[in-house]
């Protein structure tokens, strides 16, 4: 394994974003692990939270200026963290992110911060996809910016779960979608990096036999 993952790996479970037990998703799934960006609660976290994120979009995207969208609440932040550490690496990016009902008076709408405009590119910043369900509200809600396009999403962990289909969530998303999902580790990352403690022996041995039956395929 990469070091940097492994560093990510630690970096999870320390700050007590990466959990383990019985948990159920978004999607309504019970799943023997969790991964809960709610948890990053001081500055230092955030901070070295947002400066993954900025190693994963410079290695994937490059020096391109997008528009990051962290979609509300744990996404929130996420894109601003991430959009600092990408000011620090020379990549100044505005940000933006959703209520989750819209505002009748004031500035009104949906949105708050940066609003992209006809022809601007985003990125969408999540802490993990299941089953597509929060990718697919946010596309919901971005629809309504006529003009731009999605670029591509990047989350903590790509978790290998099969969508609505057989392939992937984050496949389905490519193909539903048509930009790419990027994560900094998988679950099969997570699973290298507890086997190398036999005390975790449980916790692999769950995570295992969840994938047996929610993994994808393709």
């Amino acid at each position: 394994m990469e070091g940097y993952k492994r560093e990510f790996i630690e970096f999870l479970e320390s700050a007590g974003v990466l959990k383990f037990g019985d948990f159920t998703a978004k999607s309504g799934r019970k799943i023997p692990y969790f991964i809960n960006a709610g948890e990053i609660k001081t500055g230092e976290q955030i901070a070295k939270l947002g400066e993954f994120y900025a190693k994963a979009y410079l290695e994937k995207v490059g020096n391109k200026k997008t528009v990051l969208y962290g979609p509300a609440y744990k996404g929130i932040s996420i894109a601003v963290s991430a959009s600092i550490a990408l000011a620090k690496n020379g990549l100044d990016v505005p940000f933006f992110f959703n209520r989750k009902e819209a505002k009748d008076h004031g500035e009104g709408g949906i949105f708050v911060g940066y609003v992209p405009t006809e022809g601007q590119e985003i990125v969408i910043v999540e802490d993990v996809i299941t089953a597509g369900t929060a990718i697919r509200e946010s596309m919901e809600n971005l629809g309504a910016l006529k003009g731009t396009k999605v670029a591509a999403t990047f989350v903590m962990v790509d978790r290998k779960e099969k969508g609505r289909g057989e392939k992937s969530a984050m496949a389905e998303i490519t193909d539903e979608f048509g930009f790419p999902v990027y994560s900094v580790v998988d679950v099969y990352d997570i699973i290298e990096y507890l086997e190398g403690d036999a005390k975790n022996a449980e916790n692999v041995a769950r995570i295992k036999k969840y994938l047996e039956v929610n993994g994808a395929k393709a």
